[in-house]
This record gives C-alpha cells, structure tokens and sequence, in this order.
C-alpha cells in the first residue's frame, strides 16, 4: 500500500503531542503488510530517570480504511519509543479479525464492528478484547472526472447500480438521459470492512454487481475509477481526500462527504465508526504495547484529522483511556 506523506502533520500535532527534543527525531518505522510471527515477545525498560524506555514488538493487522491513522501514530510513536517495534498489516477488516482469532495479533483495525461470528470464535479461541473507537469516517462514492451526470445519487439509484440483476448495467438504465454505456465497478474485496458496511446499508445483504473488479488494494481502485469515465467506485474518506484532484465525489441525496457531515451524521447512511481491537492480555503483558495504545487514543483525534478523517469529541478518547487503564 502507498506509503502517506505526512504533509500537514506537523500543524496539526505540534499542540497535542508535545514530545520535546525526542518527538522531532525523523525515525522511519514501516508498516509491514505480510504474516507477522505471533506475539509474547519480551518487553524491557532501561534505568534512565525521566520516562521509562522500552523495548518490544507490537504486533497489528486489519483494515486498510482505519491503516492511515495507524501508520501515523506508528511513525510519531518511532519518535517516543525508537526501540518498540509496531508492525501493521492490511489484510482488511475480516483478514485482520482472523489473524486476531489465531492469536496472532495484539491488536485488529476494523471499519465496521465486530460480527457475531467473529465474536464467537474469539470467545472459543479464550481470547478476551476491548472495543476502543478512534474515529468516524464517510464512505465515498467515486466517479471519473469527465462523468458530469452521475454527481448526486439517491440510496435507491446506488441500489440500482449495485445490485445484481443478472443484466448488464448501462447508465441509461438509472436515467434515460445519461449515457447508454456499460458502468464499469470497483468494490472493495469482500475481506474488506468498507465492503461489509456498503452491504449492509446498500445492498441489504443483495449480491454485488458481478462485474465488478474487487480489490483490497484502496489504491487499485482509485486508479481504476480515474482511468475510466463510466467508472464508479467506493472506499474510506481520506482515500479520497488523497486523490481528489482525480476523482469526483458523488453527493448522496444531495449530501456531500465532509468533515462536518460526517460527524453530524447528515452524510447518511455511509457516515461509520472506525474501530481497534485489542487483546486484552496482551495489554496487561507486554508494557509496550499498553503504552502504544495509550498514545494512539492520546494522540488518535489529531491523526485522524491529519490523515483526513474526523475526530471523535475529545470525552470519547478520555472514555477509551479511562477503559484502558483499567484493563492494565
């Protein structure tokens, strides 16, 4: 996946995080997206007076919506604590939730929550989580530049694009006057939480269009819509935000996707949670990754904000460490 380039994030961080001489240090901590080994590793601290010094794996893995947030408090965590590692894969919400089952992973991004399934087999697994919300997002519909008729669509036309009908699906079919040309598809892969959301609220759990191209890869999809002016497509908010100056953002009953609508919830029905889960002892046993996540819900806000989603109001975070403290 594309790496982000933090372009706003001093502005928007320089208040919150305070680091001092250790938060400016430029440390580059990657991301990995492959199988990580599973977790338990060792976690010391040094004697230094001042804040403790520690050392570790923290080990993640899941949505690729909610891994723009997670990449940035990975790289200014880098700053704090250079000597723990923080890994984060992107198999989508589903993939992450089921490495998070084989114990894999201390922790699991989600863009939707947790189903009743995964649930059960993480109560048969005996692994206990808690749910910590990071921020909100609006799931956005995409078109080509060039496609000058399809700006603003109901909940009913997105159902009749979407849906499979067992036709091929022509523009004209939503609206006589729009073009009689074939509309060309790009979904997220079905491992994806973007995709599982635009299920339930679109497609009311309707096949999706067969003809379209699935990926998990956020990018593919962009790429693809910007390529094709009878092109459409969906994913998170900031992937948008990222590639506005090639992509159309389609207002839904005449709402567009913002900051403000999505927080108040007019963006309606595609405004959703995003959402880490974390193993609980995993919190209790490895002192790193309890301290990476009292920094994430610390500092989650002005990421979310810096990366192009929207914050929750600041008693949300103060909740989730609230919640924390008391898991340690």
């Amino acid at each position: 996946m594309k790496k982000w380039k933090y372009l706003t994030m001093t502005a928007a961080l320089g208040a919150s995080l305070a680091l001092g001489a250790c938060g400016s240090e430029d440390t580059d901590t990657e991301t990995n997206t492959e199988d990580e080994a599973a977790t338990g590793s060792e976690t010391n601290t040094t004697e230094d007076s001042g804040d403790a010094k520690l050392s570790g794996e923290v080990l993640g893995d899941g949505s690729s919506t909610v891994a723009p947030i997670t990449e940035a408090l990975v790289e200014e965590y880098a700053g704090v604590q250079p000597d723990v590692k923080v890994s984060a894969g992107v198999s989508g919400t589903g993939g992450g939730f089921e490495k998070f089952i084989a114990g894999e992973t201390d922790f699991s991004n989600a863009s939707r929550p947790i189903k009743e399934e995964e649930i059960a087999e993480l109560e048969k697994a005996g692994i206990d989580y808690t749910e910590f919300q990071v921020a909100n997002d609006g799931l956005t519909v995409v078109i080509n530049p060039e496609n000058d008729w399809a700006t603003d669509l109901t909940v009913d036309q997105l159902k009749q694009l979407w849906i499979e009908d067992g036709t091929t699906k022509k523009w004209s079919d939503i609206d006589p006057s729009w073009p009689a040309e074939d509309v060309v598809f790009y979904s997220p892969g079905t491992d994806s939480g973007t995709y599982d959301y635009f299920d339930e609220v679109i497609l009311e759990g309707a096949d999706l269009a067969k003809a379209a191209t699935l990926s998990e890869d956020d990018n593919v999809l962009v790429q693809g819509v910007a390529g094709d002016k009878n092109a459409i497509g969906f994913f998170g908010y900031a992937y948008y935000l990222e590639n506005q100056d090639k992509l159309t953002a389609v207002k839904i009953d005449g709402v567009e996707p913002n900051n403000e609508t999505i927080e108040s919830g007019e963006y309606t029905p595609l405004s959703r949670p995003l959402f880490v889960y974390a193993k609980n002892t995993a919190l209790q046993e490895n002192e790193a990754f309890y301290d990476f996540m009292k920094f994430s819900l610390e500092n989650a806000g002005a990421m979310a904000e810096a990366v192009g989603y929207v914050k929750l109001p600041d008693e949300k975070y103060e909740e989730g460490l609230s919640t924390l403290e008391g898991l340690k």
